[in-house]
């Protein structure tokens, strides 16, 4: 553990938090793609498959949890809550995510660094997490009106990658050995996507304007 790695999961820990107080509070789920946090369930559900099996310390454990939990009561809200599925935009939430999952799981059998079950499938997470974010990032461009607590959502995703690849740098300096390609190129791939809305949300901070993607 480095300040790194706790900033960043701290920061994803709060891009949660923000989401849920938006659907709690508001009741709405506005300018959330569905698709997007579906893609996040399957990332947590694969990725943490292992929380049966393999015990590393109390604080991994429960950061297992609220982003398992998390994940799918989000999903949930989104589609079960009589209140807040209303205020899901469906028709502008049209990107084929399920397209994105097959080749994440084609790639994490040809790329791996050890061809085992649980590995594949942390492979897979990997993977998936780099794009998950797409179908969000398309629905705001669509949309363009991005309330701040959407906005402070996405940025905190998008921080919380970019505070990881901090970490894997310190830890590539302090530690023997610590190479760990597939995880470095998928978070930078990740981080790139994030990009041009970070260039839109710090000119909507510099210039105290609404923050609002090309369309």
């Amino acid at each position: 553990m480095n300040i790194f790695r706790l900033a960043g999961d701290m920061t994803h820990l709060a891009s949660v938090l923000v989401l849920l107080l938006k659907i709690h509070t508001i009741k709405s789920c506005a300018g959330i793609s569905l698709k997007t946090q579906e893609l996040y369930a399957i990332v947590f559900a694969t990725r943490y498959l292992d929380i049966f099996t393999h015990f590393v310390s109390l604080y991994n454990t429960v950061m297992k949890l609220i982003f398992l939990g998390s994940s799918f009561s989000i999903v949930w809200y989104m589609r079960q809550h009589k209140i807040v599925r209303r205020s899901y935009d469906k028709d502008q939430d049209t990107f084929r995510h399920y397209f994105l999952v097959l080749p994440c799981v084609l790639l994490a059998l040809l790329i791996h660094e050890k061809f085992t079950f649980f590995e594949v499938l942390w492979t897979f997470s990997l993977f998936l997490e780099a794009v998950a974010i797409l179908p969000q990032l398309v629905l705001l461009q669509r949309t363009r009106n991005i309330d701040n607590l959407t906005g402070q959502y996405v940025f905190l995703l998008g921080a919380y990658r970019a505070l990881y690849i901090l970490n894997w740098i310190y830890r590539y300096f302090t530690e023997p050995h610590f190479i760990h390609w597939i995880t470095w190129i998928s978070g930078l791939v990740q981080t790139l996507l994030y990009a041009d809305f970070f260039y839109y949300y710090f000119q909507s901070w510099k210039n105290n304007a609404k923050l609002q993607l090309p369309a």
